[in-house]
């Protein structure tokens, strides 16, 4: 082990990586300094679309504690200015001369901005500042401008994506500007490239691919205003920002004398040495081969080997694991390896639905057994499982993994143990086994001691396989927590806040749980607590616990505008409200569609128009379909025997019964029912999660069906029932589906997990086999007498009715950018080329907010 001074210029991840392997390899004769140039702690870089979100999370590396090593000295906000390689000085920005033994450059990089006219009026995001800076300008134009601000994002990468959706779901107007052909160009191909662009453009982002920005469009004020594009378009635009890329910072090393490369970086050798014996290089700055990577597995390779180097060792940097994924809610990205197919002979494997924007491909060997890489678009599932068999033969023909092809995806327990679970810290599988048998019983605490999964987090759900698969065949306990946050799963988490009768997010994570939650036990939690207890979902905090349609009571769509979607019980309804529906539609210019579930949609209303019409709707004895909830979504019936010659029982007057018992009732999923009133089956019962079918006799109960990605087929429960029998069945169904059911599951999958599938069912619900009848039973007839219809609470309430703003200081303000063009005698949302042509017929529905409204009805 050698000894002295480490000056250490950097205070990123690839810095944070280095100190923690000094001081856990027992560094304690060495002294290191460390320059970090942000006023932060090293913090994670990964997850700054998780700050972009939520501007309380603390982002700070763990462990943290080794800052507070007496060998180890942070200086946050000093930065170095100069590196004298003779004299081995490092003079820093408070005028400090440091001198070094060892010196490790980890400077990272920077975002490049291009230089073209107006560029200084834009921002970058790149650091925990920039994300900071960019939250409070959509915040600040959004109130000056009384509109929704426009974000012109330049790079359709990785970071941009982020950025993009960052400030979509922040509430502005995002665009991405691409130069190349289709998004993510670096790491996917066109097919997937392709897929991945329906999926954003579905979220409400315009996309301008082929094109690159050439000057940026400055009002009066020095403000963005548009920008103009190579190929001659313009781009609305209050705020641009370039994710374009990085660049190395490699100023210091130039300066002193150290080799770097002309396209940026300090060239170092296999043991990360620079050119001058004494300088090291770790990270975005250290250029391998001529180039330099920006991910964060081979920073820590690299923090790893000069660790080793360091304390006397002979490690040596050889791989770049360049696998990727997106980190972006409800865009479901990821690819490996040789993703483009270049290795001589490759084939590749491909499942592709353009429409839903799936996309997954395989590239393997010549003769189809070696995994040489993959992407994935829409469902990346198979991702963690096949990533660490990549180079490896596969044990199956390459479509066996592909989930979008009915396929499960590998487990965990068929890994061999120096397969490659965790890229970003070096982590094999038989590493996981070892600490799972020395005692890591829990998710945390496997993650804790052996890295994986503690930064991008892409093989978390791989880690979770490892440890059940190993506690499994060891015959020990599997945990089955929630999350971090809570140790019980969603079934006992149901059950203590049952039985403690918790009724806030307080009381829970205080009495059950720690920390301050996250976007897994919140929306779970608040799902519970509304299951349990009926109350209005958005009071007493729960708001912040639900998603951005429970928020709302109403579907987004991909226009940022929203959908409202009337009960309309078995698909039964009087002329007089077809006519209310009718008049909804045309004073507020909305767009009208008749749904699979025998209702009617109305889309394109503004936030602030949601309690306009939803006074017209609830005065005519409308109530909320809850179509954005977990909860009952409709019942659908044939006309059953009060009209069909077939018919043998009432459809629909079973069915309008079933849905006003059950609506409003929240659960893990949606669920939804079909009526027949005969087997010719026309409501499709069969397909839903409760499915009854008339007899000559009575009806028939089936459960456990869906459509969606993975439809299943309900299961005969139990034959011939008659109507008090059958309500009593479907009780007992549902609050048991309620109380066990994991979160997001559907009662179809649930079943499946369900020792003994319908058969264990069929025992509860029918034979009362866990003596439970009674109390779940009670359980609903609870939520029938407390149920009351959200929006007619909402309209009675001003402070409620104040969510429902679309701009605090100009409440009555309609939406300008909201465009539309008529289709079949409608208007719908115009796509990107539509706007880009100048085809924008309506700008926004032209009817201004009710009467009812502007005078002061509500605020």
């Amino acid at each position: 082990m050698t000894t002295g001074r480490t000056v250490i210029v950097g205070g990123g991840p690839a810095a944070h990586r280095l100190v923690d392997a000094l001081v856990s390899r027992g560094a304690t004769d060495r002294s290191i300094v460390v320059l970090a140039e942000e006023p932060y702690l090293p913090y994670d870089r990964v997850q700054l679309s998780k700050r972009l979100a939520d501007g309380t999370v603390d982002l700070t590396l763990e462990p943290a504690s080794h800052w507070a090593d007496a060998a180890v000295e942070l200086r946050v906000g000093e930065a170095a200015t100069a590196i004298d390689t003779a004299a081995r000085t490092v003079t820093t920005s408070t005028g400090s001369v440091l001198p070094y033994d060892d010196l490790v450059l980890a400077t990272g990089s920077s975002a490049p901005v291009p230089d073209i006219p107006g560029a200084q009026a834009s921002r970058v995001y790149r650091t925990i500042d920039d994300v900071d800076a960019l939250v409070a300008e959509i915040a600040e134009l959004r109130e000056t401008l009384g509109r929704t601000p426009r974000v012109a994002v330049a790079g359709g990468g990785l970071l941009g994506l982020e950025a993009a959706g960052g400030a979509a779901a922040l509430g502005a107007e995002a665009v991405i500007i691409h130069s190349g052909g289709w998004l993510m160009s670096a790491q996917l191909d066109e097919g997937a490239g392709q897929a991945l662009g329906r999926l954003i453009s579905a979220r409400g982002i315009d996309l301008h691919l082929g094109t690159r920005p050439r000057e940026i469009v400055l009002d009066d004020a020095g403000r963005p205003t548009a920008v103009r594009c190579a190929d001659g378009r313009t781009v609305p635009a209050d705020i641009v920002v370039f994710a374009i890329g990085i660049r190395a910072r490699d100023e210091l090393a130039r300066d002193a004398g150290i080799v770097t490369v002309d396209r940026g970086g300090v060239v170092v050798d296999e043991a990360c040495r620079t050119s001058d014996p004494s300088v090291w290089a770790i990270g975005e700055v250290a250029a391998i081969d001529g180039r330099t990577v920006g991910l964060v597995a081979p920073a820590n390779a690299m923090a790893e080997t000069v660790a080793d180097r360091l304390l006397g060792g002979e490690a040596s940097f050889t791989t770049v694991d360049d696998a990727t994924k997106l980190k972006l809610s409800g865009v479901d990205v990821a690819s490996f390896g040789d993703a483009f197919a270049r290795e001589p002979g490759a084939l590749e494997i491909v499942y592709a639905d353009p429409a839903r924007g799936l996309y997954q491909k395989l590239v393997v060997s010549d003769d189809a057994k070696t995994l040489l890489g993959g992407v994935f678009v829409g469902d990346a599932s198979p991702y963690a499982g096949l990533r660490p068999l990549l180079g490896r033969s596969l044990d199956a023909e390459p479509a066996a993994y592909l989930s979008a092809a009915g396929a499960e995806p590998p487990t965990g327990g068929a890994l061999p143990d120096d397969a490659l679970v965790c890229s970003c810290n070096n982590v094999t599988s038989g590493t996981v086994r070892s600490a799972v048998e020395d005692g890591c019983h829990d998710l945390g605490e496997l993650k804790a001691c052996t890295r994986a999964g503690t930064q991008c987090g892409s093989c978390v759900p791989l880690v979770k396989k490892i440890l059940e698969a190993e506690l499994t065949r060891s015959g020990a306990t599997v945990s089955h927590a929630l999350c971090e946050h809570f140790d019980l799963s969603r079934q006992e988490l149901f059950e203590s806040i049952r039985v403690l009768e918790l009724n806030s997010w307080e009381d829970t994570v205080t009495r059950l749980g720690r920390g301050r939650g996250c976007d897994i036990c919140k929306p779970a939690v608040g799902s519970i607590l509304a299951s349990q207890h009926s109350q209005y979902p958005l009071d007493g905090g729960r708001g912040q616990l639900q998603d951005t349609n429970d928020r709302a009571l109403a579907n987004m769509q991909k226009d940022g505008t929203y959908s409202v979607v009337p009960r309309i019980p078995g698909g039964e309804i009087t002329p007089q409200k077809l006519a209310v529906i009718a008049q909804v539609a045309t004073d507020f210019g909305l767009y009208t569609k008749i749904t699979g579930g025998q209702r009617i949609d109305m889309f394109g209303a503004r936030l602030e128009q949601l309690p306009d019409i939803w006074k017209v709707l609830v005065e005519a004895g409308f109530e909320s379909g809850q179509a954005y909830g977990k909860a009952l979504r409709n019942v659908k019936s044939c006309v059953g025997s009060t009209w069909c010659r077939f018919g043998v029982q009432d459809a629909v007057g079973m069915a309008v019964d079933l849905e006003l018992r059950y609506r409003g009732l929240r659960a893990p999923h949606k669920f939804k029912f079909g009526v027949s009133g005969c087997a010719r089956e026309c409501a499709e019962a069969r397909g839903k999660d409760v499915g009854v079918i008339a007899t000559d006799k009575g009806w028939n109960l089936y459960v456990g069906g869906n459509g969606g990605f993975q439809p299943a087929h309900a299961q005969l429960l139990v034959s011939d029932l008659d109507d008090e029998t059958l309500v009593r069945y479907i009780d007992r169904y549902l609050m048991y589906y309620i109380r066990t059911a994991d979160r997001l599951q559907r009662t179809a999958r649930w079943m499946e997990d369900l020792d003994g599938g319908i058969d264990h069912v069929r025992e509860v619900v029918v034979e009362d086999s866990l003596g439970l009848a009674a109390e779940l039973e009670a359980a609903m007839a609870k939520h029938i007498d407390t149920y009351e219809d959200e929006w007619a609470a909402t309209l009675r309430d001003p402070e409620r009715l104040r969510r429902f703003r679309s701009f605090v200081n100009a409440p009555g303000t309609p939406d300008p950018s909201i465009a539309r063009v008529e289709e079949r005698g409608q208007l719908r949302p115009a796509t990107p080329d539509e706007r880009a042509a100048g085809a924008v017929l309506v700008a926004g529905p032209t009817i201004p907010v009710r009467a009812a409204a502007a005078e002061g009805e509500r605020p």
